[in-house]
């Protein structure tokens, strides 16, 4: 994983243009307008409006007002800094000398390390993107890596490993009666009219 600057997750004009929507909803649920009427007009699902509709009539326009990103990450500003720092010094640092990449297990077990956390490898994902992370592939080719001889594989090896491609033909799902033009060999099980039987 690596940092990418413009961060992750919602940004605050992506709550705040949702709150907009939610807002208009809630005029025109004052003005009588039909739950119907507003998700056409809002370009949202009914269902939506309706759940909108039951927020306003127990808390009014308040109740409609974004709270933020619905799940705070539990770990705060300051142990994520703390985190960010150890996943900087690299796998290496932490023992991972084998193979110098973090996965999302290995983040996860740093976080019980250093924090006494358990995170589910889809919240560890979470929270790195929210964060800023961003999944990346390795930027440098193996040392070891021969460009002439993946050529010749793949100009003289793999045309012989593929199988040639069938063209289409009608087929028959009886094994007793193939229809003609299938493709089988003639002296194939089955092939023309000898069933094998005697």
């Amino acid at each position: 994983m690596a940092r990418y600057p413009q961060g992750g997750g919602m940004t605050d004009a992506g709550r705040w243009r949702r709150e907009r929507v939610r807002m208009q909803a809630a005029q025109w649920f004052g003005e009588g307008r039909r739950n119907a009427w507003i998700a056409a007009e809002l370009r949202v699902g009914l269902r939506q409006v309706e759940k909108w509709r039951r927020t306003w009539r127990e808390g009014g326009v308040e109740a409609l007002r974004s709270r933020g990103p619905h799940r705070r990450p539990r770990l705060d500003d300051g142990a994520f800094a703390r985190l960010e720092a150890e996943l900087n010094r690299g796998p290496a640092a932490h023992g991972y000398a084998d193979d110098q990449r973090w996965t999302l297990g290995r983040v996860a077990a740093l976080i019980r390390r250093m924090f006494g956390i358990d995170y589910t490898l889809p919240g560890v994902s979470l929270l790195l993107r929210r964060n800023g992370w961003s999944v990346q592939v390795p930027g440098r080719r193996a040392i070891e890596r021969d460009d002439h001889a993946v050529q010749v594989w793949k100009e003289q090896v793999w045309p012989q490993v593929e199988a040639p491609r069938r063209t289409w033909a009608p087929g028959s799902v009886s094994s007793m009666r193939p229809v003609r033009g299938s493709g089988r060999p003639k002296d194939a099980p089955g092939a023309g009219g000898d069933t094998g039987r005697r």
